[in-house]
Formats: structure tokens, C-alpha cells, sequence
């Protein structure tokens, strides 16, 4: 049995670092073309050699997606782009267009690809036919049963890998094959722009009635017709691991750090916890109060366990109870004092949470503020300010500090 991978979004350097830092074996991001999240920040040429040679030096691997649906005029500088990141050391790119992928054998042969959960594949012999394309690793559809997952694995090549989402947003569509958003908006979600119109708020209007608009009452949080909840997989580790999927794969490339830094923190432990002794794995309910702290939708079981969960778009807005509002850049063992690198504001006497890459999360104290020119203050209410505080509580480099808004930890 092969401890699968722990593969974490990337929507910036800030994320990368730190789901590297938190425990990921793996992140996945945009370059500068061809991706599927347009609005996220996505990497520059010098980014992207930056967090390529932070991730190579602590021997964990860089996925980048070139995964939209192009059209003609989206093909022009194919070619030097993928050289690029051959040059730079990417370890595999994601794609989904049968156009991309001959390209990227004649252009880069030895460029390892993963075929996108754009591509919806759902079945042995689809995955067979990628993988004589040259495909090394197929992302599933999200469609998929655990059932059906065990049975694509036992008819594929040994060496043909399974990756699949345990973790994160689901899409209304069939893998995200969506037009909703381009009826809507004009903007193409197959190309990397999806104004996500199934999560709007929607009224009924009679046609006898114009300008009557009335409420389709789901919950007292509001109405969103086809907004699904969220996957989350953290229960069902020993299901996911026995099914033979290689790598775990978390959605959020446009989501904080402070998401991306828990999310990745629960599952590592759990993984690794199963693999200590899978005879004795027990779930701890600290791993799901990991997941439930960042904003995040209802959560349920996706497609995983077949008709179980019938309520898949009866869901609401996001949850969020917490939120980060700082990150430790600096500890003086001498002076006891933290430098903290605002995220939002906080004030004198504030009861906070530190996450940490490794051991169980801590409460302490904001005690003493002071701004980075050593005077006291009450509060940090400019974006990105520097500041410290004194605490007995060593705390490390890329911890992030965060608040309950209701003040209750």
C-alpha cells in the first residue's frame, strides 16, 4: 500500500509556501496561460522559478494547469510556453484538451502530464486511452463512487495513476463543464472565467407578475437553488486510501492561506496517522475542527458513497467563524516578543488561536502591541502593518494567528 500524496491549492507564492510548510507533498497552480482560474493572482515567470525551487528544495513537487478548453486565438505562444516550464523544472502540467497534450508531446516528451477532472473521465477504458496518449496521471470526475473508483483501478495500468478531489467547492456541473456563467455574464468558465452564477441568490417571478419577486425558501440563510455544499473526505480516510487513489486532491485555488494551511495541516495528520498503524487508525475530532474554522459550506460526502447524500445543491452561503489575522515573521527568544505581519485587524487583549504546522494548535494572549517603530498601540487596523507582541509562548516563522468573531475559542 503507497502513502497517496497530499496535493494542495496554490493560488499565490504567500499559498504555496504554506501548504508546503503545512504538509503538503504536492501543490497545483496557474502560470500565465491557459488556466482555468483567470481571477486568481496565478504566477509570473519569476514567481513561478521561485516557488518551483522553494518546493525542489525541500523535495516536494509543483503541478502547473493548463487546463481551459482553448479556442483558436488561445493557441498562439503554446509552444514556448510549455519550454518554458519544461525549462523551469514543473514537474507535471494538467491538462484537458486533446490539442494541448499532442502539442506537449511533440514540444516537451519528457514533460509528465495529468489528465484535468475538466476531461471527465469516469471510466477504466477512457483512462486507458489517456494513458496511450501518454497521460501519467487521471484526475477523475468528481462524479465518481468509491465503488467505481476501486474497479477503474483494478482494469488500469499499474503505473497509471489516480488522482481525485477529497476536499473542498464542488461544482454544479458535470466536472465543471459549465455554460452558465457565459449565458449569464459573457464569461467563458472553459476558459478560465467562471463568474459562478449557480451560487447566486435566486427569486421566482410570475409570468402574470412582473416585478413580484418571490422567495424559493430553502433555510433562514437564503435561497441558492444550485448551490452545492462542499466536499469533505476527512472522516473517510481508510475508504479513500484502500480504493488505490494515489494522490488526495484539495480544491481552493482562489481561497486564503489560512485555508489552504489548515485544510492541508488535517489531512497530513490523518494520513500519516493511518499509516502509523492502520489496525489501530481512529478518527480525531480535532482533524474536522481544523476544517470547519476557514470559511467553507455546509460540508457532506460528495458522490463517494452513491445516493447517499441526495441533498447536494441544498446548501447556503459560506460559513465563517474565523479568521486570520496575522502571520508570525519573527520570534526573539530573548526579548519574548513576535513580529506579526498584519492579515486583519486585532486589538490589545485579544484571545487568539496559533496554527501550526505540526503538534495541536495553542491559545494565547495578544499582549504589549506595539508597531514596528517599538511604540505601544491598541490596534492594527492598516493592511499588511507590522507589529509584535510579548508572549512566553515560543512561536515559529509562517505561524498563522488566528480569531473566532464571536472571541469564543
Amino acid at each position: 500500500m503507497n502513502k497517496p500524496e497530499i496535493l494542495a491549492p496554490a493560488g499565490n507564492l504567500e499559498k504555496l509556501k504554506a501548504a508546503i510548510n503545512f504538509g503538503a507533498d504536492a501543490v497545483y497552480l496557474g502560470g500565465s496561460k491557459l488556466n482555468l482560474r483567470a481571477f486568481a493572482d496565478n504566477f509570473t515567470t519569476a514567481e513561478l522559478k521561485e516557488g518551483i525551487e522553494f518546493a525542489h528544495s525541500r523535495k516536494k513537487r509543483v503541478y502547473v494547469t493548463l487546463n481551459v478548453f482553448p479556442h483558436n486565438e488561445d493557441l498562439e505562444g503554446l509552444e514556448d510556453y510549455l519550454k518554458e516550464l519544461y525549462d523551469l523544472k514543473v514537474d507535471a502540467i494538467i491538462v484537458s484538451d486533446p490539442g494541448i497534450i499532442m502539442t506537449a508531446r511533440e514540444v516537451v516528451p519528457n514533460l509528465e502530464l495529468h489528465l484535468s477532472t475538466q476531461a471527465n473521465n469516469v471510466n477504466w477504458k477512457s483512462s486507458i486511452f489517456w494513458y496511450r496518449q501518454g497521460v501519467k496521471r487521471i484526475v477523475l470526475a468528481r462524479e465518481l463512487s468509491l465503488e467505481e473508483i476501486k474497479e477503474m483501478r483494478k482494469r488500469i495500468p499499474e503505473d497509471c495513476e489516480i488522482e481525485a478531489f477529497v476536499h473542498g467547492s464542488m461544482c454544479m456541473s458535470y466536472s465543471g463543464r459549465c455554460l452558465l456563467s457565459n449565458y449569464m455574464t459573457g464569461r467563458d468558465s472553459n476558459r478560465g472565467q467562471c463568474a459562478q452564477p449557480c451560487r447566486y441568490k435566486y427569486y421566482l417571478v410570475e409570468e402574470k407578475r412582473p416585478g413580484e419577486y418571490f422567495p424559493i425558501n430553502e433555510d433562514d440563510k437564503g435561497t441558492y437553488i444550485m448551490n452545492s455544499k462542499d466536499l469533505c473526505m476527512i472522516e473517510h480516510i481508510p475508504e479513500l486510501i484502500n480504493s488505490g487513489i494515489n494522490s488526495f486532491k484539495i480544491e481552493g485555488r482562489m481561497k486564503s492561506a489560512y485555508y489552504v494551511a489548515s485544510v492541508v495541516k488535517a489531512y497530513r495528520e490523518a494520513v500519516d496517522k493511518y499509516f502509523e498503524d492502520p489496525s489501530k487508525y481512529e478518527f480525531n475530532n480535532k482533524w474536522m475542527d481544523y476544517l470547519m474554522k476557514p470559511s467553507h459550506r455546509i460540508y457532506y460526502t460528495g458522490f463517494y458513497f452513491g445516493e447517499r447524500n441526495k441533498e447536494y445543491h441544498k446548501s447556503s452561503a459560506y460559513i465563517r467563524n474565523f479568521d486570520i489575522i496575522g502571520i508570525v515573521m519573527d520570534y526573539s527568544m530573548e526579548t519574548k516578543r513576535a513580529v506579526i505581519e498584519q492579515r486583519n485587524k486585532a486589538f490589545q487583549g485579544d484571545t487568539v488561536e496559533v496554527l501550526k504546522p505540526k503538534g495541536d494548535n495553542i491559545i494565547i494572549e495578544l499582549q504589549d502591541l506595539k508597531d514596528k517603530n517599538d511604540k505601544p498601540i491598541e490596534s492594527t487596523p492598516v493592511a499588511q502593518m507590522i507589529y509584535s507582541i510579548r508572549t512566553d509562548v515560543v512561536l515559529e516563522k509562517g505561524n498563522m494567528l488566528i480569531k473566532g468573531k464571536n472571541q469564543d475559542i
